[in-house]
């Protein structure tokens, strides 16, 4: 509780998922959460959720690509709860496609959710910490396909190698203000949306080292512990959160 409880935090493509799984422990360490995401019903769903456990959350449901968008998701936080100390950038969409043929419209949408929205999101929201004073954390939630090679993932994987030089080069913008820039960079994680591959826990079971896939859990935890007081001295990092798979990166297609 006195690591994070006070504190407000936004997070952005969380109505199910790692996201979600993020603001329901943040809500459990007593921080207050606006949670985001551009579907209203998963939004919805979600805030109802983490409100049952007696968490502090409330719903703002957008497209955090979109520019105006992103300061009322900012001056929300200031309005509700007076501040805000910690922005958790994790939405992001996965396009996949062969390079050969991937197509302008593809592209250009994963460059706006994947790398606009999250610019202008962390640029909204440092200059809100830096109006307060008294610093904040930014955290990007970036992928293993940032460090490794991916079948048809070479628009997506690019944007989240970018995320990372970006979360480096804001520790020469940001440090002065006493606000933290660090990454997350998950691998093969059960969600939703993972689930609806009936052979997907095997395959990644089989091919990371830890003998699983990771839980939303897992990356949440890390999460927690890089916005929280703890960790006011780490900055410009990515934790690769994988049981190992980057080290070794067997191809989940062989």
């Amino acid at each position: 509780m006195e690591v994070l409880g006070q504190k407000v935090a936004i997070v952005t493509g969380a109505g199910q998922g790692i996201g979600f799984e993020i603001c329901r422990e943040l809500a459990k360490q007593g921080t207050a959460v606006i949670l985001n995401d551009i579907d209203n019903t998963l939004a919805n769903r979600a805030v109802e959720s983490i409100q049952k456990e007696n968490g502090n959350c409330i719903a703002c449901p957008g497209d955090c690509s979109d520019y105006q968008f992103i300061q009322e998701m900012v001056q929300l936080a200031v309005s509700h709860f007076g501040k805000l100390d910690i922005a958790i950038i994790n939405a992001g969409i996965t396009l996949f496609g062969d390079f050969l043929t991937y197509t302008p419209e593809s592209f250009k949408k994963v460059m706006e959710v994947n790398l606009s929205g999250s610019f202008f999101f962390a640029q909204a929201a440092a200059n809100q910490m830096k109006k307060q004073g008294w610093g904040g954390s930014i955290l990007f939630t970036s992928s293993v396909t940032g460090h490794q090679a991916h079948h048809q993932l070479a628009a997506y994987g690019m944007t989240k190698a970018a995320l990372e030089m970006l979360a480096r080069n804001l520790v020469i913008e940001l440090s002065s203000y006493k606000i933290t820039v660090n990454t997350v960079a998950p691998g093969a994680t059960e969600t939703e949306r993972t689930m609806t591959d009936p052979e997907y826990h095997d395959t990644w079971s089989r091919i990371t080292p830890m003998g699983r896939p990771a839980y939303t859990q897992d990356i949440a935890h890390a999460a927690l512990f890089l916005v929280s007081d703890k960790a006011k001295h780490i900055t410009g990092q990515t934790l690769i959160i994988d049981g190992g798979w980057t080290v070794v990166s067997p191809s989940p297609n062989v």
